[in-house]
């Protein structure tokens, strides 16, 4: 669109903007989410996938949109890069079942596994702000480009993003440190960045431990 701003139809802007307001808790959240009409992707995927872990944990991962594991079961990081994930949190002591809550922006699998397009990030943006409201995490990780630009409102690529602390900004005037970091799916097709990757965690290990 002109001026580099995506298309967004207005009117469904405007519901997933008013549903995630209306939002009091997680699962009124989750609900809102599927009772939104205003995308395509909900027509095309098996699932709406919310998020798993635990809420309460103060650490909260988002990442892209689900892929085929993630839309069939419905949960999120369960397929191939997911058991990446575990390994790689296992590793500075962190599990999903005590320490961490994980979502994605996109609630929907895009055909094929697409990347989501900018006006898909941009609409379902109100639902992710409004997570992270609710669940109150102290930290945040984002997880690729795909959620590091979006939530950072940023123009620069993952690999110019990561590996430093950031603010998220939210909708009520509040903001959250946001560590950036290579996805997961991106370290199984490039291993050689997954130094990197460590490197990052290490940096995750060093703030949660109150030294960062």
């Amino acid at each position: 669109a002109a001026g580099g701003v995506p298309a967004v139809q207005p009117v469904a802007a405007q519901q997933a903007a008013a549903l995630a307001a209306a939002a009091d808790s997680l699962p009124a959240l989750r609900e809102a989410m599927a009772r939104f009409e205003g995308s395509p992707l909900r027509e095309t995927a098996t699932n709406l996938v919310f998020a798993d872990g635990v809420a309460e944990s103060g650490l909260m991962f988002i990442g892209e949109a689900p892929g085929a594991d993630e839309d069939r079961l419905g949960r999120p990081f369960v397929g191939a890069s997911g058991r990446l994930l575990d390994r790689m949190l296992a590793s500075i002591g962190l599990s999903r079942e005590r320490n961490f809550y994980i979502t994605n922006i996109l609630p929907f699998r895009p055909p094929g596994n697409r990347t989501p397009t900018d006006a898909e990030i941009l609409l379902f943006l109100p639902f992710v702000l409004r997570h992270i409201a609710l669940a109150r995490p102290r930290h945040l990780v984002l997880l690729g480009g795909v959620a590091a630009k979006g939530l950072l409102r940023s123009r620069e690529g993952i690999t110019r993003l990561r590996g430093r602390w950031h603010e998220v900004a939210l909708p009520e005037g509040e903001t959250r440190p946001a560590l950036a970091t290579l996805h997961p799916a991106y370290l199984l097709r490039t291993p050689g960045a997954k130094r990197d990757a460590w490197s990052d965690l290490l940096r995750l290990r060093q703030r949660l431990a109150g030294e960062g």
